[in-house]
């Protein structure tokens, strides 16, 4: 099974998109196709021993269609140089549109003011005012070389039997130039070689800004593209040598200098620093990075010269993994878009037969041919699905491009709608709001104890030991730059706690249960204990000499944001519910740390899927918050999967929304992007439609001159476009 994207060129209304899709789709060999129309590609899945990518493209361009003859193999990607994106519009596209506009216009606005303002020239050619023939000779050019492109693939698609949008307005610009040329050879005084010059500049003009505002909906996924480094310093034993990123290997040691972005994933080998990472999580503040760290590709490192391991490069980056999800993302259809795609592939054939029809009632009222010829033109040339197509992928290119400058990356449009419906999220606890790892959260030193030295003597003994709750106090004391002291005749017994030596001073750090079985003494500490435990903490007791001296708490702490995630939530009509593998007790403190009133707690990771399930059964709607590898059955069962990346299995997620690193004020954000998102596609789409309702009776009518009709088709995909664009402007 091979999967291959390959770029369409001339497709210019979601009726060539559909006819394409539907085209590859047929053929034998092909397990699916998607077509999308806004970013000009095709992305297929096929069985290469029954099919070629040659056979493909022959396909699409048998429809009277251009194919860019470099695939891009889907995910076969570099570390963030050289990236080919079909969805953008190219710097050449633009030019190429806008070019055309310019000249269209140049020769158009002069052939409109000789026929408005009524302009006799000089002189007389046969019967008629030289004026009529430069106008002729202005509106044949602009509309039979400037606007070929529209006649040229009219004729392609007739050979097909096959008609779209450019072939409504080769019909209306021929139609009023060629009734236009008879009117003079009968000596006819009504042209309408204005007409068709003024259409044609118009929509040309609309495709530049089309062009050009697909190019600015495109800019975030551009801009990740560009941040990766084009090379790095590879240490050579006592040598540093400059090669290009392509020639880095797995293994590998890198120098990183101050300033410099990081140009691979890897870890800290040799050196200390901190790292601007907002790119991969959309968080502002430096992270602290020491040897044994990983860092990662397109990062900046701010302090410290460093070297590093590489541990992946090219496509397994984590840059490349999020630009592929963030592409497959745009070329994926949301349900909503079928609708769209439906109507467009079959729009244009009942066009031509609305202009038919309007074009004989008019003459069997009238017996005009010039005013049927203007109706009928009118009805050609308003009908636009243009906007149809764009409504949808143009918001999700928009959409899934902010999210993944956030560090939120939306892998399909489907959880876009999904994200509408919310009513409650239910959040793993261990990793998801909280930090997943212990640390210290409290000194409690006994009555003429100072908390610094006791500190200083637990993380002397602890040092010794691998256990987690170990090295969160030696971290602590660290963090509080104590210095340790030597330690002698260290030994760990298991359930008891590690025993040693200080000078002439016998040390144990232990749990609670080690002062009974060692028969140390009680004192005011004691009753401590229990106040402690009951806030979810582990305590760590120390004793000197068989004197209690001190107690540690030790927890999972709460992320910063959780309680203002929970809020917001909150304030959205959306529930919040936490669960996990804790006991009851510990589950319910750090609930209700984050504002969560409901827990489930001592639930299994097989059983997640279970309670989500027993939440649907209720009518809920439910968004799973996990992270992704051990909570992979539940975040498939939920209505909405939203995995938080750790940076080593971000590639692996079963979310449909990704946050790398994410904090749960992501969650927010994730929802609030998705909501804003599909409610934009929801504004396009009920614009193009209302559009059409409304503009094509107006034009069967003769309410709406062909010219105005022209503008506003031209610019009812530009304001399609526009709209989306403003899911940029909106702070989430």
């Amino acid at each position: 099974m091979e999967i291959t994207k390959f770029n369409i060129t001339d497709m210019h209304c979601a009726s060539c998109s559909v006819r394409n899709e539907n085209t590859l789709n047929k053929l034998a060999g092909v397990k699916s196709a998607s077509v999308n129309y806004a970013m000009r590609s095709a992305t297929v899945e096929f069985y290469e021993s029954k099919i070629s990518e040659h056979d493909l493209h022959k396909a699409v361009e048998k429809n009277g269609y251009h194919v860019d003859h470099d695939p891009v193999p889907v995910g076969q990607m570099s570390s963030g140089a050289g990236h080919s994106h079909g969805g953008m519009a190219s710097q050449k596209e633009v030019v190429s549109a806008r070019n055309k506009a310019i000249a269209a216009l140049v020769l158009a606005v002069p052939t409109l003011l000789l026929a408005m303002l009524k302009i006799n020239l000089p002189w007389q050619i046969g019967s008629l005012n030289a004026s009529v023939w430069v106008e002729a000779i202005l509106a044949t050019i602009t509309v039979f070389v400037i606007g070929k492109e529209f006649h040229i693939t009219t004729l392609k698609l007739l050979k097909q039997f096959a008609a779209n949008m450019d072939t409504l307005i080769s019909l209306g610009t021929f139609t009023a130039v060629a009734y236009s040329f008879w009117a003079m050879a009968v000596g006819k005084q009504e042209f309408y070689f204005e007409t068709a010059a003024i259409i044609t500049a118009f929509i040309l003009l609309g495709r530049f800004l089309e062009a050009k505002s697909r190019g600015h909906a495109s800019q975030a996924i551009s801009k990740l593209m560009q941040l990766g480094a084009k090379s790095a310093h590879l240490v050579k034993g006592s040598t540093v040598v400059d090669i290009p990123i392509e020639q880095v290997r797995v293994g590998d040691v890198l120098a990183v200098k101050p300033g410099e972005k990081y140009p691979v994933d890897g870890k800290i080998a040799r050196g200390e620093t901190t790292v601007d990472e907002s790119m991969l999580t959309g968080e502002s503040m430096p992270v602290n990075k020491k040897s044994g760290d990983e860092v990662f590709g397109a990062t900046i490192n701010l302090e410290g010269s460093v070297e590093i391991q590489t541990l992946k490069v090219g496509k397994d980056t984590i840059l490349s993994q999020i630009i592929k999800m963030v592409e497959d993302a745009q070329v994926k259809k949301a349900p909503i878009q079928k609708l769209a795609d439906k109507i467009a592939g079959i729009f244009v054939p009942i066009i031509i037969g609305l202009a038919l029809v309007t074009f004989i009632a008019w003459f069997l009222l009238t017996h005009d041919v010039g005013r049927s010829l203007i109706a009928a033109v009118a009805v050609l040339v308003i009908a636009c699905p243009c906007a149809l197509g764009l409504a949808t992928p143009v918001a999700i290119l928009v959409g899934t491009g902010e999210g993944a400058k956030k560090g939120i990356i939306i892998k399909n449009g489907e959880a876009l709608e999904k994200a509408k419906h919310i009513d409650v999220v239910l959040f793993d606890k261990t990793g998801t709001l909280t930090e997943g790892k212990p640390a210290v959260t409290d000194v409690v030193p006994a009555v003429g104890q100072e908390k610094n030295n006791v500190l200083a003597l637990a993380a002397s003994v602890e040092k010794f030991s691998e256990h987690p709750l170990a090295q969160a106090v030696v971290l602590y004391a660290e963090e509080q730059k104590l210095a340790l002291l030597p330690a002698s005749d260290f030994k760990n017994e298991a359930g008891k706690g590690v025993f040693a030596k200080i000078g002439s001073d016998e040390i144990i750090v232990g749990s609670p249960r080690m002062l009974l079985g060692l028969n140390i003494p009680k004192n005011e500490l004691a009753s401590k204990i229990e106040t402690l435990e009951l806030e979810a903490k582990t305590v760590v007791c120390l004793v000197k000499n068989k004197n209690l001296i001190a107690l540690i708490a030790i927890a999972d702490t709460l992320k910063s944001d959780a309680k203002e995630a929970v809020e917001k939530l909150k304030a959205m009509r959306i529930s919040s519910i936490m669960i996990s593998g804790d006991n009851q007790r510990t589950a319910v403190a750090i609930a209700k740390q984050a504002g969560i009133d409901t827990v489930l707690a001592e639930v299994l990771p097989q059983d997640k899927a279970v309670e989500v399930k027993k939440l649907q059964a209720q009518g809920k709607k439910v968004a799973f918050v996990g992270d992704g590898i051990n909570d992979a059955p539940a975040l498939v069962q939920a209505d909405l999967g939203i995995a938080v990346g750790t940076g080593t299995d971000i590639a692996i997620e079963s979310g449909e929304l990704v946050l790398v690193k994410g904090s749960p004020l992501k969650v927010v954000q994730a929802i609030q992007l998705s909501q804003k998102t599909f409610k934009t596609i929801k504004q396009n789409l009920f614009w193009a439609f209302f559009y059409n309702i409304a503009a094509i009776p107006l034009a069967a009518l003769g309410y709406l001159n062909p010219m105005l009709a022209g503008a506003a088709m031209a610019f009812s995909s530009f304001s399609v476009v526009g709209n989306s664009l403003r899911i940029k402007s909106n702070k989430i």
